[in-house]
């Protein structure tokens, strides 16, 4: 991008097949995700994960497993602000937006340059549907790499709308990332259980819990924490003090929500785990099918039967409901 241009910073995403690499010329035509969804193997992957998970990293690996697997990924980066990138993305935000000069002309901090540079580019998103659509014939994975903030994507108006955008053309899936070092802190834990749940439930998508760094600590203790009440007590007994009582009702409050997620435990060093982390999202993906779509659908039908089942088509103006026209009054009208 030609960063003297005065308007870099506010240009919205100007996206074609050419921008992207056209290395599949003869994909399909676009069609709904009310059409062929059944039958089509595409899926949509948003990444997610608090700052420090590993995510950026996790989506470098398993970009390199989709090549070994000889079913290359379809990578987007929508993080206006990452420096290094270490995969080569399909399409990137920062091609179009101008993350510092965000910052600079509308006097914002970084996470405030980071939403706008998101609300800039989602002006345009449709763009970039239109381009998953064309090349969902011949990629499996669309994976989209999120901003390290999660807050910023998860809780602001133009990631609903990617988010939403996305699931109402193709089957769409939410990973969410925990660095399982971090996370054999009892706290820490519940925290994420929290956020996983507030997103599980925020976009009604199939969620995969990706508990990374598996070659530092492994996850086993997470699933005991996840399937298992008592063995996640046990662990809060040599705490005291107010947290260790919010996260004894927040366990009581959500166990019976965070038992039952799919969670997976992956290296993003040395690839551990990859391959049952597809098996994982081939499972998310019929999940969605079965469930979102089948919801969704069924929401539509309803909505077209209350519309139809109203009595507005028998509604019928009384006599004197509009008034005729004043004679009186036209000829009064300057012209």
């Amino acid at each position: 991008m030609d960063t003297d241009t005065p308007n870099d910073a506010t240009a919205g995403p100007s996206l074609s097949a050419s921008d992207e690499g056209d290395r599949h010329p003869k994909a399909g035509s676009a069609t709904s995700v009310e059409g062929d969804s059944s039958k089509n193997e595409s899926i949509c992957l948003i990444v997610l994960g608090m700052a420090g998970s590993g995510k950026t990293t996790f989506v470098q690996k398993l970009a390199e497993q989709l090549y070994e697997n000889e079913t290359p990924g379809y990578l987007i980066n929508l993080d206006p602000a990452c420096q290094d990138m270490p995969y080569p993305a399909t399409i990137d935000i920062r091609d179009t937006i101008n993350y510092k000069r965000v910052m600079k002309e509308y006097e914002l901090g970084p996470n405030g340059a980071i939403i706008t540079s998101l609300n800039l580019f989602t002006t345009k998103f449709d763009q970039l549907v239109t381009l998953v659509e064309q090349k969902k014939n011949s990629h499996k994975h669309f994976v989209f790499d999120t901003p390290g903030q999660i807050e910023v994507f998860n809780w602001s108006a133009s990631g609903m709308i990617i988010t939403e955008s996305l699931a109402s053309q193709m089957p769409t899936a939410v990973v969410y990332v925990m660095d399982t070092v971090r996370n054999k802190n009892p706290a820490t834990f519940m925290s994420n259980m929290l956020y996983a749940c507030s997103i599980l439930y925020k976009t009604k998508l199939p969620l995969v819990l990706v508990l990374n760094k598996i070659d530092l600590q492994s996850e086993q203790f997470i699933r005991d924490w996840m399937t298992d009440f008592e063995k996640y007590l046990d662990s809060l007994e040599a705490e005291q003090g107010f947290i260790t009582n919010l996260n004894r009702s927040l366990a009581l409050a959500l166990d019976e929500f965070y038992s039952d997620l799919k969670a997976v435990g992956v290296s993003s060093t040395t690839g551990m785990g990859m391959n049952e982390f597809l098996l994982a999202v081939d499972q998310a993906r019929q999940e969605y099918i079965d469930i979102y779509l089948k919801e969704r659908t069924q929401l539509k039908e309803s909505a077209r039967q209350t519309i139809l089942s109203s009595n507005m088509s028998n509604l019928t103006l009384k006599e004197g409901a509009i008034p005729e026209e004043d004679e009186d009054d036209d000829e009064d009208e300057v012209p």
